[in-house]
């Protein structure tokens, strides 16, 4: 299996697959693979954190296997609680459709767009009704349902669950037997939603899908999934200067995970890397290469390239020494002030000292004036703190 075209860069960072030994009979057979992968449309843009399963399917797309971009327009109105300990609000048809839109227009920044097809599950939903929806319900039961650990831990934990909920495993599942689908792929939250698909391919007939899982993208707070709810994202429109400075700000043990699950490049290329820093070469710069990486993805070569002196720039700029001390701290929540960070380093004496140089103008991260006292630095980040002219220090926040 190893040994195919472009199956060791599809199984890469990949959380599960089942089953294997099905994925590779699929894979071998010579047939050309309808492979779907679902995104309900509930926020206006892409992070970096979704396209960790989009690049699978340029990976298969480039295999020469047929790519669903499946738009749950439907099931966006209901509210995936997946990942959540609380029904998330369903989205009016207006919000729906915007988004939608977005996401059409996003996701061809990877994918192919005349080998990509879009489709939206309103189309059968739609055509299904109400009585093939009760139909479609009446075929599980309450306790296959509370076997998704989310729904078991609101329902010992006595929390609300809406009845509506116990469709949306269902409905996903039902777009797998709509479209047909040989692989379906997601995050690994939506696992029990993926196995409902093969299940319901089963009873309608169909070969059961093969199910490739892969793992959620942590945030530049390095601990919670990426997400813009929680600020902690790097988005996929992102301008080129920010997130090249998002991308350095994370930590550089967090710097490899991203590597594994958002580059093209090579095992061999992220060996030579890794040997990079193991012989004593400055993570940061290994760093540098991830960003323009992404960049160059996004945006072109040109907004790469000028991110880049951009970030050198302002370090020279700003006098910033590549020896200095460094720290590394332990925080209890996901987030600390910038005054107590600048006083748990040793770079002031008090906290209302830090506040005082903020308000100076005294006070730098990245080169970059702070002119917040109450600014949060996120967990997981690491970068090079300054108060006046000589005091440096570079902190990991653990």
């Amino acid at each position: 299996m190893n040994g195919k075209p472009g199956v060791a860069e599809l199984l890469r960072g990949v959380d599960e697959v089942l089953l294997a030994d099905e994925l590779e009979k699929k894979l071998s057979s010579g047939k050309t693979l309808t492979v779907k992968a679902g995104f309900d449309p509930t926020a206006p843009d892409l992070h970096l954190g979704h396209t960790v399963l989009i690049n699978k399917l340029k990976i298969l797309q480039d295999m020469g296997h047929k790519v669903v971009f499946l738009i749950g327009d439907f099931t966006g109105m209901i509210g995936d609680p997946t990942g959540k300990n609380v029904t998330r609000k369903p989205l009016s048809r207006d919000d729906v459709l915007a988004n939608a839109q977005t996401y059409k227009e996003q996701i061809f920044k990877i994918l192919d767009a005349e080998k990509t097809e879009v489709r939206f599950n309103s189309e059968w939903m739609n055509e299904l009704g109400a009585a093939g929806l009760i139909k479609l319900a009446a075929g599980s039961t309450v306790a296959r349902m509370l076997e998704r650990d989310d729904f078991k831990k609101r329902y010992q934990g006595g929390q609300p669950i809406a009845i509506h909920e116990f469709l949306y495993p269902l409905i996903q599942g039902w777009d797998s037997v709509a479209l047909k689908a040989d692989i379906e792929m997601g995050g690994t939250d939506q696992r029990f939603n993926l196995l409902m698909g093969r299940e319901l391919q089963k009873e309608n007939g169909q070969t059961p899908q093969t199910v490739i899982t892969v793992p959620l993208l942590e945030g530049l707070d390095g601990v919670q999934k990426m997400s813009k709810s929680l600020g902690n994202y790097i988005g996929i429109t992102d301008a080129p200067n920010d997130m090249f400075g998002k991308v350095m700000s994370v930590s550089d043990e967090l710097m490899w995970r991203y590597f594994e699950l958002l580059s093209f490049r090579s095992e061999d290329d992220l060996a030579q890397l890794k040997a990079r820093v193991e012989n004593g070469e400055n993570p940061r710069d290994i760093k540098i290469e991830l960003a323009k990486e992404l960049i160059e993805r996004f945006h072109d070569k040109a907004a790469a390239d000028g991110a880049e002196q951009d970030f050198i720039q302002r370090f020279q700029k700003n006098a910033i020494p590549d020896e200095m001390p460094e720290h590394s701290l332990q925080l209890d929540d996901a987030q600390l002030g910038i005054a107590s960070v600048l006083k748990e380093a040793g770079l002031v004496p008090s906290t209302s000292e830090a506040m005082r140089m903020v308000k100076q103008g005294a006070v730098k991260l990245d080169g970059d004036k702070v002119t917040d006292s109450k600014h949060q630095c996120q967990r997981g980040s690491t970068a090079v703190y300054q108060v006046g002219k000589r005091k440096f220090a570079r902190i990991t926040l653990n």
